[in-house]
């Protein structure tokens, strides 16, 4: 993924929230990388509503 990509969200890795779990289907842009946990990859999307979370890369889809 690169910043400034459209992505679409995929099914989630874990047991989230009401609000992010919502955000599945939902189109957003990446806005940069972040390091979880010490070592694992995630990166911070921005939707339309200018609400941002993050997520693992393989619940992102990247999309033209």
């Amino acid at each position: 993924m690169k910043v400034g990509q459209k992505v679409r969200i995929r099914p989630l890795q874990d047991l989230v929230n009401k609000e992010v779990s919502s955000r599945i289907g939902e189109v957003g842009v990446v806005k940069e990388p972040k390091i979880m946990d010490g070592n694992n990859l995630g990166y911070i999307v921005k939707f339309t509503d200018n609400k941002a979370t993050w997520f693992f890369p393989n619940e992102l889809e990247a999309i033209a």
